[in-house]
C-alpha cells in the first residue's frame, strides 16, 4: 500500500509541475516548488513547538486548496500560483515519506518516524 500512496502523491507534484508550465511560468518558480515552502524549517531555531506550527502551516495541503480558492475567487494568478506552489512541494515531500510535523521533534511526522536509512555492507566471506 506504501507503493500506492507514494505514487499517488508523485502524480500530485508531476500535476502541480504541469499546472505551472501551463500558467507559463518562468523557471526560478520552479525553484519555488522545489524548496520554497523548506524556508519555514528555520523556525525549529526556536524550538519543536514553533518550528512545527511553521513547517506545517507551509506544509499543509488544506492551506494550499484554501489559497487556491482564494485565487479562483478573486481571479488572482498570483494566490493560485502560490497554491500550486505549496500543494506541489508538498506531494513532493509525502512521496519522500517527510509529512507534518508533531511538536516533540522535527523527525516525529504523522507518516511516523523519519530514519535514515544505512547502507551496510555485508561481508561475504
Amino acid at each position: 500500500m506504501k507503493s500506492v500512496i507514494k505514487l499517488e502523491e508523485a502524480t500530485m507534484f508531476v500535476a502541480s509541475v504541469i499546472a505551472l508550465y501551463v500558467y507559463g511560468n518562468p523557471w526560478w518558480v520552479y525553484l519555488l516548488l522545489m524548496i520554497g515552502p523548506d524556508i519555514s524549517m528555520f523556525a525549529y531555531f526556536f524550538g519543536p513547538v514553533s518550528g512545527g506550527v511553521f513547517y506545517n502551516i507551509f506544509h499543509h495541503k488544506g492551506i494550499a486548496v484554501v489559497f487556491g480558492l482564494i485565487g479562483i475567487l478573486t481571479q488572482s494568478q498570483t494566490f493560485l500560483i502560490i497554491a500550486i506552489i505549496l500543494f506541489g512541494h508538498s506531494s513532493l515531500d509525502r512521496m519522500m515519506g517527510y509529512g507534518l510535523k508533531y511538536f516533540d521533534a522535527f523527525k516525529h511526522t504523522h507518516l511516523g518516524w523519519i530514519e535514515k536509512t544505512v547502507l551496510r555492507k555485508t561481508n561475504a566471506s
